[in-house]
């Protein structure tokens, strides 16, 4: 089904796209979006395909949990917001806090994204959540983050360049970062360090790597190559020498 997004309000696109799957249409496209906010927010649908042409406004899918969404477009801030499980695939860039307190799901982005990506990641049992960036990420990447995987490529980032900013895992205690490309010691929250990546990192990051690439249309054997560093904590509780108890 398609729906023109041209002239409405987010309010009024957003009844439209949820009459659309209460009809049972599997397969909604949106046109002419342009900064509408809250799309796919809160929907409940494995089987749902969401397409969008143009860029979605700020907490594009919230809490959403089973659908599949691909925006041809950039995306504002807030994509993926306490976002419990499905897919969201950008085709530009994303803006600020994408996957904040996200947990379960992946979200790729093809360029570049704003500042505190994937703050307070968590996973749970079997939910984990994703972030794969493939240009550069701002300051403050996963920022508290207490589970899951961010990973960062720096996809047309010279190497001698970071694809990172600073205070990059501040406060993190739990999950991983790996980044295509150098980090420097500066560059790092005080609660993690480098890590070479080994065999086992290799068998998580490749095949993401591949769905990444395939989503995107992307050269996978390249990308895959490398060089990879892992960022992880060196405590799960980073602060515990400042409590009183």
């Amino acid at each position: 089904m398609k729906i023109s997004a041209q002239g409405l309000h987010h309010r009024a696109l957003n009844e439209k796209i949820h009459q659309a799957i209460e009809a049972g249409e599997r397969e909604i496209f949106l046109t002419q979006v342009n900064g509408q906010r809250y799309i796919g927010d809160g929907i409940q649908n494995a089987g749902l395909q969401i397409t969008i042409q143009g860029t979605p406004g700020n907490d594009l899918a919230a809490f959403m949990d089973g659908p599949s969404l691909f925006i041809y477009g950039n995306a504002q801030d807030g994509v993926g917001n306490t976002m419990n499980g499905g897919k969201i695939v950008i085709h530009g860039n994303a803006g600020d806090i994408a996957g904040y307190a996200m947990r379960g799901g992946k979200i790729f982005i093809r360029g570049d994204a704003g500042y505190r990506v994937g703050i307070h990641m968590k996973a749970y049992n079997e939910f984990f959540p994703v972030i794969v960036i493939g240009g550069r990420a701002g300051n403050f990447l996963g920022e508290y983050m207490a589970g899951g995987l961010i990973v960062v490529l720096g996809l047309k980032v010279e190497m001698d360049k970071s694809p990172v900013g600073t205070y990059v895992g501040t406060g993190m205690h739990a999950g991983k970062i790996y980044v295509r490309g150098s980090v420097r010691n500066y560059q790092l929250g005080k609660e993690i360090m480098h890590f070479d990546i080994d065999k086992n990192d290799r068998e998580e990051l490749e095949p993401l790597l591949h769905e990444y690439c395939e989503n995107l249309n992307l050269p996978w054997e390249e990308i895959r190559k490398g060089p990879f560093v892992k960022l992880s904590p060196y405590s799960h509780r980073p602060y515990g020498k400042l409590y009183s108890y």
